[in-house]
This record gives structure tokens, C-alpha cells and sequence, in this order.
């Protein structure tokens, strides 16, 4: 069985598929979606931290609350202390995975 080259690559122009027609005949939607998905989990990352913030400053002010006698509620306090820390856990352990991967994307080799 011989096939020849002009068979291969006519062939290729009868392929279906999005991402050989994209590969062929160049595409900048796939370029506009990457940006896209990189504002996405630029707005998420933000939107984590500032949810960090926030369980932290209720934390602080429910420590505040305790300290001048405002409340005696330690179940309210507790809580806040909880959310805090899991929520800043949760946030160092996904810049530590960012950092990881940025460090393996600057050692690619060009």
C-alpha cells in the first residue's frame, strides 16, 4: 500500500475538527478566549483576597468586641478566628501553587 504526498495533504483541507482548521488557517479567537481566561482568574484571585480581608477584619473586630466588653459571645469570636484562618490558608496555598507553576513556565526552555 503506497500513499502518496498529495493524497496527505489534501487530506488535511477535508478535516472537520476547530483546531486543525484554527492551526491552517490561523485564529485569533482562540488568542482573545486565552485572554479571557486569564482576566478570569486574575478577577477570581482578586475576589479571593478580598474575601481574606474581609474574614479577617471580622476577626479583628470580634477580638475588638471581646477586649472592651462589647460582647461575651466566644462562639461568635471562635467562628470569625476560623473563617480567618481557613480562608488565609486557602489563599497562601493557591500563591504557593502560582509560584510554583510561574517558576516551571520561566525555566522552559525557547
Amino acid at each position: 500500500m503506497t500513499i502518496t504526498a498529495a493524497n496527505d495533504i489534501s487530506d488535511l483541507y477535508n478535516i472537520s475538527s476547530d483546531a486543525v482548521k484554527n492551526t491552517l488557517y490561523g485564529s485569533t479567537q482562540e488568542t482573545e478566549e486565552n485572554q479571557n481566561m486569564f482576566g478570569t482568574l486574575l478577577n477570581a484571585a482578586m475576589n479571593n483576597i478580598n474575601e481574606t480581608n474581609g474574614y479577617l477584619s471580622d476577626q479583628e473586630n470580634e477580638e475588638l468586641k471581646i477586649a472592651m466588653g462589647i460582647s461575651e459571645n466566644t462562639h461568635d469570636l471562635s467562628i470569625a478566628i476560623q473563617k480567618a484562618e481557613t480562608a488565609l490558608q486557602y489563599t497562601l496555598a493557591v500563591r504557593d501553587k502560582l509560584l510554583t507553576a510561574y517558576n516551571e513556565i520561566m525555566q522552559i526552555q525557547i
